[in-house]
């Protein structure tokens, strides 16, 4: 899997890229993580990569063409044009961070995570020129309702959620299956005819370690007690709990 990141501020990805899962798939070659500063696409001597928006307003938008551009050379060939438009790549995503985007969730990493590449453009100032997200991005996503700064920490947040759903991302790799957001019947098959939700996404189910009390707070007997079928069972009730708690918009 091969990430292309483009910003204007390449040297905010050094410190994320560096640790845990993501330091050693790049290590192992799993994935390649590219860097690529936005203003080298730029053709005047101010490296301007934003201009005022038409019909007024407040900040600054970037501009389509240092983005074109990019994309472009990092494909290695054209993107088209309205008189003729290119046929985009099937194992390619080119994705604008965007706070107006679609929202992403764990589907869209699992999605992405059967890809070859993805592109990932990181917005910045007020906003990027529309003319990016309708013809050269094939997709345009957000991390959730709010406004960042810019696209930086979430294309971050799309290489972790990617990468580590990759084969030989994780040391176990039931790991990013029972985890929140995974199917219900991953839970514990056994316990499939407990509840009629098993169609739905859960979050996690409540973990627990050492010590067994801790400031008069135990841990549930059912985990110390050694048997698996009971585990299971508790753990789906526990997971169901939490995300009506947490999330009942899931359920």
């Amino acid at each position: 899997m091969r990430f292309d990141l483009i910003t204007i501020f390449p040297e905010f990805f050094a410190g994320p890229l560096d640790h845990g899962i993501l330091r050693r798939a790049r290590e192992t070659g799993l994935v390649e993580v590219n860097v690529e500063d936005l203003r080298a696409f730029t053709k005047d001597r101010h490296r301007t990569v934003d201009d005022r928006p038409f019909g007024g307003g407040e900040g600054m938008v970037l501009k389509p063409e240092p983005l074109f551009e990019a994309v472009e050379s990092l494909l290695g060939h054209g993107v088209g044009d309205a008189s003729k438009p290119g046929d985009a790549d099937p194992k390619t995503a080119i994705v604008l961070m965007s706070a107006a985007g679609k929202l992403l969730r764990q589907e869209t990493a699992r999605r992405y995570a059967k890809m070859e590449r993805i592109i990932l453009i990181c917005g910045r100032y007020e906003g990027v020129d529309e003319r990016v997200a309708e013809h050269l991005a094939t997709e345009e996503i957000s991390v959730g309702d709010f406004v960042l700064s810019g696209g930086e920490l979430p294309a971050m947040m799309i290489v972790d959620a990617v990468t580590r759903l990759l084969p030989g991302a994780l040391g176990n790799e039931a790991s990013s299956q029972n985890e929140s957001f995974s199917a219900a019947d991953d839970l514990g098959s056994c316990t499939r005819r407990q509840s009629p939700v098993t169609s739905h996404a859960l979050l996690d189910f409540p973990h627990y370690t050492r010590p067994a009390e801790y400031r008069g707070w135990g841990v549930p007997e059912v985990l110390m007690g050694g048997n698996h079928a009971e585990v299971a069972k508790w753990r789906r009730a526990a997971a169901l709990e939490k995300t009506r708690r947490n999330r009942p918009d899931l359920l």
